[in-house]
């Protein structure tokens, strides 16, 4: 099932809806549950397959008004929830299908297992960099790339790929280098995540660094008319990828960088002086910095910039920017958002600290 075939409209269904109408819903497109709506859009209930069945052997006809077999659904996801989380509460509940509803109880889509039924697909793509060797995190990434490591039963990427997918992003690139045939044996061109997937390959030999790759862009695909996404493989975020793209337009910016927060603890008291006075003394204050959160956006005439084939960190295209006098915005995460360097991140990611 796609969402380029299937509506939302398409999955719905009123209390006074036949029996028959539920089935030839179910029917066409393959779901366990039809989604029973009022005529504001607002979830009433569901009626799932099982339930239908019993009420014809019981001696219910196919006009019958299905009214009476409206249940609460097992579950349902705000517009907010990764789409990592929600699968696998599905597959903890065997349930096939999730409405997601917003504050106002109307249904806004649904999660079903291999797409998001409702969800608007934007033009925008993305480039995840997933090409670095995790020399910090061995032997854990002796044999396997970091990207691809494990948090709560997915590998990383996968729930970033879930993410940009659940968020409208129907096409991404990765970047890969080390062991990057296990990723394409993996993730393969995209199609069971409801996307389409290719390959920036970097050589053994040449790693390209946090923006290299994008040189590469020109071999596989046409340039982009929508401004870009890219982030670092090896984030474990739920940020909202429409607040960043909104915030990039309605800055005017060439380019916009995601920031989280930084506080560092002075492990000691730290005198105030005026002319060696002592002021005042602040006992073991705490100081905070925006810092560089791995996801940006960049303007379409960016990546042309990008050398081909040299390493190239991506701070030197905004340091390029900004000699040009372009503008670079930032955007503040205001959502989770942790980085996966260090032996002691991941284990705090897997909830081990």
């Amino acid at each position: 099932m796609g969402s380029e075939q299937t509506h939302l409209v398409d999955m719905l269904a009123a209390l006074d809806s036949s029996i028959r109408d539920c089935l030839t819903i179910l029917d066409k497109h393959g779901v366990s549950a039809v989604l029973i709506v009022d005529d504001d859009s607002r979830l009433v209930g569901m009626v799932g397959e099982r339930n239908i069945r019993k009420a014809l052997v019981d001696g219910a006809t196919p006009d019958d008004s299905v009214r009476d077999l409206v249940g609460r659904p097992v579950t349902t996801a705000t517009p907010s929830q990764g789409r990592a989380e929600v699968l696998d509460m599905m597959h903890a509940l065997n349930v096939g299908e999730v409405p997601i509803v917003d504050g106002g109880g109307r249904v806004v889509g649904v999660h079903v297992e291999d797409d998001i039924v409702g969800a608007q697909p934007l033009e925008n793509w993305a480039v995840v960099m997933a090409g670095g060797r995790g020399t910090r995190l061995a032997p854990l990434t002796d044999d396997v790339p970091k990207p691809m490591l494990p948090v709560a039963g997915r590998p990383i990427l996968e729930r970033i790929v879930l993410h940009l997918v659940g968020s409208g992003i129907r096409r991404i690139f990765m970047s890969v280098n080390y062991l990057g045939d296990l990723i394409v044996q993996y993730f393969g061109d995209g199609s069971k995540y409801c996307c389409s997937i290719d390959y920036l390959w970097e050589k053994e030999d040449q790693p390209l660094g946090t923006g290299g790759a994008l040189g590469l862009l020109d071999e596989v695909a046409e340039r982009p008319t929508s401004p870009l996404l890219l982030m670092n493989g090896d984030l474990i975020t739920g940020f909202s990828v429409q607040a960043m793209l909104d915030a990039h337009a309605e800055q005017g910016v060439v380019a916009t960088i995601a920031t989280s927060e930084y506080h560092h603890q002075v492990p000691f008291g730290v005198l105030e002086v005026d002319e060696q006075r002592l002021v005042r003394i602040v006992e073991k204050p705490t100081t905070c910095w925006p810092v560089n959160a791995g996801i940006y956006v960049l303007d379409p005439q960016l990546p042309p910039r990008v050398p081909r084939g040299e390493l190239f960190p991506i701070t030197r295209l905004f340091d390029d920017c900004l000699d040009r006098g372009e503008r670079v915005g930032l955007w503040p995460l205001q959502d989770h958002w942790q980085d996966i360097g260090r032996p002691n991140e991941l284990a705090q990611a897997r909830g081990q600290l």
